[in-house]
């Protein structure tokens, strides 16, 4: 009876046991199916395209987080392409750079770009140029299309012209328009266009500040143009510049006669002060020489006070006799009467 009973268990046990393996089986199958239905176009696009993905790596592409459409479309277009025949491009590096942050169909189509133009860029570049947050993809499309930058730039700048002056005083109002193209080179860590539109702007000044006359400028626009050109304004920029055209020149004023005329409003307001000076000066000096003379008078005035008293004391000692005395005021009167001849105002102060 005992036996019968363990025999019973074992068989509910293993039923048990099967019953539960059918069960994970079928929902192993499910969750197969599942992945398998959910990456089998993808799947069929990678073995029929040759892009070489399997369906176990894209299961893994999204345990890691990485969009495997984006992958696989972007790797289909650079076998299609052939740029894998060029330089290397493996899923893994697709992956790395989506998983860095960058923009893997923009540099996928980038390359074609420039595989179709002709122009030397690999994968590890524009990867690089796109990881700094350029756009690659319109770098590209500017080295195989320039563009044309206004120099100045009126929506930047706010000015509408560059002034500059020549050697004879005459403003001139210019208007530039620089064609560029992209240097995918120097695109990491190169100068952007405000820098292009400061050299150019900076260039033309010089230039038409080295002529002698604004009528030479007015005749040979492209002059200026080739002595900007001959300084190499694109060192060290993102870009290469192709042309510059002078797009207008218009004579404005006339700088140096301004200035000359300022001169001489500034040198006459000197020589005004200077008078000015020199004037008061002689004031100064004319007050002077009145309170000496006044000074001298009095002088004279204690001097002659005196004069009465020497004569008392010549008196009082007989060095002096009356006709002495009456002589020296005839010679005194005959003195008075002539000066009175001469200036009749002078003897009519004194008297």
């Amino acid at each position: 009876m005992l036996m019968n009973s363990l025999i019973l268990a074992q068989q509910s046990s293993l039923s048990y046991l099967i019953w539960f393996g059918v069960v994970v089986l079928i929902f192993g199958s499910l969750i197969f199916f599942a992945i398998f239905a959910r990456y089998l176009g993808l799947w069929i696009q990678s073995k029929t395209t040759g892009a070489g993905i399997g369906l176990f790596t894209l299961f893994v592409m999204s345990i890691r987080k990485v969009n495997p459409t984006i992958i696989v479309r972007c790797k289909i277009m650079a076998v299609q392409a052939g740029l894998t025949h060029i330089f290397p491009i493996t899923t893994r590096d697709l992956e790395a750079h989506y998983l860095a942050g960058g923009n893997v169909p923009n540099v996928i189509r980038a390359l074609i770009a420039a595989h179709r133009a002709n122009i030397d860029l690999d994968w590890v570049t524009a990867a690089a140029i796109d990881l700094a947050g350029r756009d690659i993809l319109d770098a590209v499309r500017t080295s195989v299309n320039p563009i044309v930058i206004d120099c100045p730039d009126p929506a930047k700048s706010g000015a509408a012209t560059l002034d500059a002056v020549a050697a004879d005083g005459i403003q001139l109002c210019a208007r530039a328009r620089v064609t560029v193209r992209t240097n995918l080179r120097q695109l990491i860590g190169g100068a952007t266009e405000e820098t292009i539109i400061a050299r150019v702007g900076q260039g033309i000044v010089q230039a038409i500040g080295s002529t002698k006359t604004y009528a030479l400028v007015l005749e040979n626009p492209d002059f200026i143009s080739q002595i900007v050109l001959d300084q190499g304004l694109e060192s060290q920029t993102s870009f290469e510049i192709v042309s510059i055209d002078i797009a207008d020149i218009d004579v404005g004023e006339n700088i140096g006669a301004r200035l000359q005329a300022d001169q001489a409003e500034a040198d006459m307001r000197v020589a005004q002060a200077k008078a000015e000076e020199r004037r008061a000066a002689a004031k100064a000096r004319e007050q002077e020489m009145i309170a000496k003379t006044q000074e001298n008078r009095a002088k004279v005035v204690m001097s002659e006070a005196e004069v009465p008293e020497a004569i008392a004391q010549a008196f009082r000692e007989k060095q002096l006799g009356v006709l002495d005395y009456y002589e020296l005021k005839n010679i005194q009167s005959d003195t008075l009467m002539r000066n009175s001849i001469a200036d009749p105002k002078e003897v009519a102060t004194k008297s």
